[in-house]
């Protein structure tokens, strides 16, 4: 299941639209907390497909009874542009545990990519309900090598992918490698096109350089 919160007429447009105009880039810190809203908000939907629980709230004039989050789900982001869009899902599911995938492009010959994951660091993940964040969901080899490496750390009862903008021939590939019976995938946009350095068109650029500075490729 793919769902496309930016379809809709509502606020979340605003933030999609800042984080995509060049000139509101500049400003970095605003990047990054565009970035962080729309975790938040994205946290707030994902929070509807999970199981509740009734409870007793004692109140100064008695009691209410008030349906609460059974279980947190565990938050991992994909360093690092997936740290401010983490930190938004953290403001929501405050009492979340985090794992930390650390990926990354190498360029091989005809400027040619692989993913290559450097770091995993995750809580035991047997029938836990998982979000991972990365905002750009371009080619989808990312969240497909970050899906195995998180394999060893034991089998979800559900995941969720949370991107900020995904591509069509992301979406698809991703729908190939993965089971998607047990994946939903949540995004503010879907862009037709990658270029030959696989970033999405109109997509918003480097998520990482422009919530963090420019990086250094040695």
């Amino acid at each position: 299941m793919v769902i496309n919160l930016g379809k809709d007429n509502s606020i979340f447009n605003n933030f999609i639209a800042e984080l995509r105009d060049s000139q509101i880039q500049q400003d970095s810190m605003r990047f990054r907390r565009n970035l962080e809203r729309v975790g938040e908000i994205m946290g707030y939907e994902i929070s509807k497909t999970l199981n509740f629980d009734e409870i007793e709230v004692t109140t100064t004039l008695g009691l209410s009874k008030i349906k609460v989050l059974k279980e947190y789900p565990v938050l991992i982001p994909i360093l690092r542009a997936g740290v401010p869009l983490h930190k938004g899902m953290l403001n929501i599911f405050d009492r979340s545990a985090s794992g930390f995938i650390s990926a990354y492009r190498k360029v091989g010959k005809n400027e040619k990519f692989t993913i290559k994951i450097e770091y995993v660091s995750s809580p035991n993940l047997d029938d836990k309900i998982v979000v991972i964040c990365d905002p750009m969901l371009a080619t989808g080899a990312s969240i497909v090598e970050a899906y195995k490496a998180l394999k060893s750390f034991g089998k979800p009862a559900k995941i969720h992918i949370a991107s900020v903008i995904a591509s069509v021939e992301g979406l698809n590939y991703i729908k190939k490698q993965l089971p998607m019976q047990n994946i939903t995938i949540w995004t503010g946009a879907i862009d037709d096109e990658l270029t030959a350095k696989a970033y999405i068109v109109p997509g918003l650029g480097d998520a990482g350089d422009l919530a963090y500075g420019d990086k250094s490729d040695f």
